[in-house]
């Protein structure tokens, strides 16, 4: 049986009086994309960081390709690759100049340097802007190259901390593809997201983590069976009376449900019987004459796997303030330069 790739034993870190990870335990298979997704301040980026050797853990043990994160740091840092949340690149160096730079920072010879630096541009469609600088290239291209720049020492294991924050949908999707030819070269991912659907299409396992501990772990598929079968989706015109609404239909599954506050919409398990509940919720609402915008019968999606583990939905922010998300692209850039 092959050794985890990652593994990860009751993982503790906080700041000051705030418990970040609180006994985190993890295992990630070689050649897997692995999914780690949570809501605001679940800890996502302190696992990240502990595992790539930016922070110590104050307690728990982690091995990253058979290395010990804090005992073997440095000999570690040769066989992984992180890509943050911002691209982490010399906006006045050129994109061949800033893979370049970090080939040599890797100790790799001059001449490898240059060669790895053409391959990278090549593969991520950056050949004809490999002499502009960086501060001329789109969102959507500077996240190629930081993700060009994380791939150069060649790593075994890549760390993507939210690596599609705010590009457009075309670049989302190009990202997608590159992840995806990644696996099939044999790295193995950690995929930290905001987005739930791109887990969903991406990772071979998926890790919910809430108020620093692992709450749910297994497949997408394994996630939403947690919730259950078929769930009724309900939302109403006047979102004022929403709690009203909710009021009148939750009981009618067999599991309760919840109410998204962000986006409006009730979802409630509704087992085998989900005609029969969605005409009692039609009828239960006419006679509240509380008008319907929308109501249907769908599978459960991994929003239904947040609220129904969390209580609420998965958030758009990441857990650091914005100070420490300034130290945190100081010390990737450190990171990636300075194996």
């Amino acid at each position: 049986m092959n050794e985890p790739a990652i593994h990860v034993e009751q993982l503790t870190k906080s700041f000051g009086t705030v418990e970040a990870l609180r006994g985190v335990d993890l295992q990630v298979a070689p050649g897997n994309v692995f999914g780690l997704l949570g809501p605001n301040g679940a800890g996502k980026t302190t696992t990240v960081r502990i595992l790539t050797t930016l922070l110590h853990p104050d307690g728990g043990r982690a091995t990253v390709a058979g290395y010990d994160v804090v005992k073997d740091a440095e000999a570690l840092r040769h066989v992984i690759g992180l890509a943050g949340q911002s691209a982490a690149v010399d906006e006045n160096l050129t994109g061949f100049e800033n893979l370049e730079m970090v080939g040599r920072l890797y100790h790799v010879e001059p001449a490898e340097a240059r060669t790895r630096a053409e391959s990278v541009l090549e593969r991520f469609d950056l050949t004809g802007a490999a002499n502009r600088r960086a501060k001329t290239y789109s969102g959507g291209m500077r996240r190629r190259l930081d993700l060009g720049a994380s791939l150069v020492g060649r790593p075994a294991i890549l760390f993507l901390d939210e690596p599609t924050t705010g590009l457009d949908p075309r670049s989302r999707l190009e990202m997608w593809e590159i992840i995806r030819e990644l696996q099939k070269d044999g790295t193995t991912l950690m995929l930290t997201t905001q987005y739930l659907d791109e887990a969903d299409r991406l990772a071979d396992r998926i890790a919910v983590i809430d108020g620093g501990r692992v709450i749910a772990e297994g497949t997408s598929d394994e996630l939403k069976t947690r919730v259950g079968g078929e769930m009724l989706a309900v939302r109403v015109q006047d979102r004022s009376r929403i709690s009203e609404a909710a009021g009148s239909i939750l009981g009618l599954g067999p599991g309760g449900g919840q109410v998204d506050s962000v986006t409006g919409e009730i979802t409630i398990p509704v087992g085998a019987d989900g005609t029969g509940i969605l005409t009692e919720a039609v009828r239960r609402l006419d006679a509240d004459r509380i008008g319907l915008a929308d109501i249907a019968l769908r599978r459960p999606t991994l929003d239904d796997v947040f609220l129904s583990l969390t209580g609420h939905a998965a958030e758009q922010a990441d857990e650091d303030t914005a100070a420490d998300k300034r130290r945190g692209r100081k010390k990737d850039r450190k990171h990636k330069g300075s194996p």
